[in-house]
């Protein structure tokens, strides 16, 4: 009886989903569908988070005023990201503090775009256009996932994010357009991270295990290799129209599909990164660990006043 019932709340629970009702907290949902749920936020939290790291300590060295307002914002911008985030897994009854000691552990994964170095301004620019961009392309599909609220946290996201894009766009424009050595730099910035940005979307759609059940639940509405080639689509022209080169040679116009065919990512490199090897893998996580033992004082002085407060009105 009890199988039965388990079918029948299975079939109600994909219905909902194939007439594009969301589920909300307090509706049944498959175990499976909620511990996904749990992996794909929180990883998506960690990523804000950790992503702010790259950019951190450029706000400091920004080459004007503005550009350190601008970049301190989009910082902050990160921070909100993440702290939604970490709100929508809680609503699915998963502990915060858990989530992120399983990243400090190496357990939880984040964004493997993040283990790679900010070597000059020009990076800055880079992210923004590329990374941010490719962030882009991935969540405004989001906003229509299944589950409420993740949904409804990637509206403000993708707008805040469309902002990191275009701050990136208008430094690697700036450059372009400058001396030799400042179009020289924004070249270099292109070529260190074109390949890892269309790594940021996931493994090949024949080496994903989610991706087809994450389709089915309407968690995900595009498929890791259509995101990518979106990516190459639409940035192809950009790089086009700042005088820059992709640094893809097999990269051409395919007038057959209307599309552009690109080269081989190195599929090795990406999972070497995953598994903890990238260039900055150990210093990130250190970071994370770092901030979290100097903030312990905070936490501890914050639950003894809340303890008190809870106490004064008991009393």
């Amino acid at each position: 009886m009890a199988e039965l019932n388990i079918k029948e709340l299975e079939r109600r629970f994909q219905e909902k989903i194939d007439n594009d009702q969301k589920i909300e907290p307090n509706d049944w949902m498959p175990e499976r569908y909620r511990k996904t749920l749990i992996r794909q936020i929180s990883q998506h939290a960690h990523s804000e988070i950790v992503g702010m790291l790259p950019e951190g300590n450029w706000i400091t060295r920004a080459p004007n005023l503005r550009r350190k307002a601008v970049l301190l914002a989009k910082v902050q911008d990160e921070a909100g990201h993440g702290l939604y985030l970490y709100s929508a897994t809680e609503t699915l009854g998963a502990d915060r503090e858990e989530t992120i000691d399983d990243l400090h552990s190496g357990k939880a994964k984040y964004s493997s775009i993040f283990n790679y170095p900010t070597l000059t301004w020009a990076d800055m620019g880079a992210v923004g256009w590329l990374v941010d961009g490719a962030a882009i392309m991935n969540q405004v599909p989001l906003c229509r996932c299944s589950y409420g609220p993740y949904a409804r946290a990637m509206v403000r996201v993708c707008k805040e994010e469309s902002f990191h894009q275009r701050q990136g766009f208008e430094i690697m424009m700036t450059l372009a357009k400058g001396t030799p050595e400042q179009k020289a730099m924004a070249q270099d910035a292109l070529n260190r991270f074109w390949w890892p940005s269309l790594m940021m979307f996931g493994p090949p759609d024949e080496d994903s295990k989610h991706t087809a059940q994450s389709m089915a639940w309407k968690i995900k509405r595009s498929t890791n290799d259509e995101l990518r080639q979106q990516m190459v689509d639409i940035t192809v022209p950009q790089a086009e129209m700042l005088g820059l080169t992709i640094p893809d040679k097999d990269l051409k116009w395919n007038e057959e599909t209307k599309q552009y065919d690109f080269g081989e990512i190195d599929w090795n490199e990406f999972w070497n990164v995953v598994k903890g090897n990238g260039p900055c893998n150990k210093e990130r996580l250190d970071a994370r660990r770092k901030a979290k033992e100097n903030g312990e004082w905070v936490r501890e002085a914050a639950n003894a006043y809340a303890a008190k407060q809870k106490m004064k009105k008991a009393s």
